[in-house]
């Protein structure tokens, strides 16, 4: 009996982080109609990964944003905390899309030198929905 109740606790705490997942469906569906196909997990962590020539050397979007997505950043240039990327952490992260699409644009053009395509948006934002545990 005992075992069987540690069994359903433990089934129960590991579906967890899934259920706390931001309903990022509409920007989703956004980016669908704006051209892009379909989204990534692993695409978007290429994205989130990939490097580019700054004028404080290479960075990407972890230099500020961290690679746990679930601990906060600071940004690389002024310091200033950056909360944790993850919506199991940070539930309302991704709840207004006219912040999602402003974040998007400031930190592309800051980031890669320009805006973010849909494409891009879309796999990057399926990635940060992901479990921290995944990324």
């Amino acid at each position: 009996m005992k075992t069987t109740a540690l069994l359903i606790l433990a089934l129960g705490l590991g579906a967890q982080p899934a259920a706390h997942a931001a309903d990022i469906q509409p920007l989703l569906a956004d980016y669908r109609a704006a051209g892009a196909g379909g989204f990534s997990v692993q695409q978007g962590a290429k994205l989130w990964t990939r490097e580019v020539a700054g004028d404080q050397g290479p960075r990407n979007c972890g230099s500020c944003h961290g690679q746990r997505l679930d601990q906060p950043g600071e940004h690389l240039r002024t310091g200033k905390p950056i909360e944790p990327m993850a919506p199991q952490v940070a539930a309302d992260r991704y709840t207004d899309p006219a912040k999602v699409e402003k974040w998007f644009l400031r930190n592309c053009k800051w980031t890669w030198g320009r805006e973010c395509t849909p494409q891009e948006k879309g796999d990057l934002l399926t990635y940060l929905n992901a479990s921290p545990t995944t990324n």
